[in-house]
């Protein structure tokens, strides 16, 4: 009778050791991940009211925004269309932002940010990029510190 061949007990036992870590290894990576979603810090912002009022020659825009996440979160820049509120010139006049940026926003708070557009022309370094009339759409986005950003469309009344 032949005698068959294989490996041996030891190198098996090495084998199936081996395999148990590694599977080990990956669930315990994998199990990581998933407890890091649901106890991490989360930067959340909702905008709970967005309006547009007629003021003589302009507009003001007023959002309020909740930070409703787990974490206190910075809104460093307010865009309008795409554009940076601040470096924004509509009509004649600099586009205003209140509160001044950065604004810090604890978890739970509101906080309410006005934006002071005249009528005319927008532009930015003497570029016009949109213009500023009743019924035009506005998109007005928060951007935070953390890279997220928040935006709501409005009409202009």
């Amino acid at each position: 009778m032949p005698r068959r061949k294989g490996i041996s007990p030891v190198i098996a036992t090495v084998i199936i050791v081996a395999v148990a870590i590694a599977v080990t290894i990956a669930v315990a990576f994998w199990m990581t991940g998933i407890i890091g979603l649901f106890t991490g810090a989360v930067e959340k912002l909702e905008i709970v009211s967005a309006t547009a009022t007629a003021t003589d020659g302009g507009w003001t825009i007023t959002l309020v925004a909740r930070n409703t996440g787990t974490t206190q979160t910075s809104v460093d820049v307010v865009f309008v269309n795409g554009y940076n509120a601040t470096k924004l010139t509509c009509g004649t006049q600099t586009v205003t932002v209140t509160p001044n940026l950065p604004k810090v926003i604890k978890p739970g708070e509101e906080v309410q940010f006005t934006i002071e557009i005249a009528s005319g022309a927008c532009s930015v370094d003497d570029t016009e990029v949109f213009r500023a009339t009743s019924g035009v759409s506005l998109e007005v986005k928060l951007h935070t510190t953390g890279g997220k950003e928040y935006p709501k469309l409005l009409t202009l009344p």
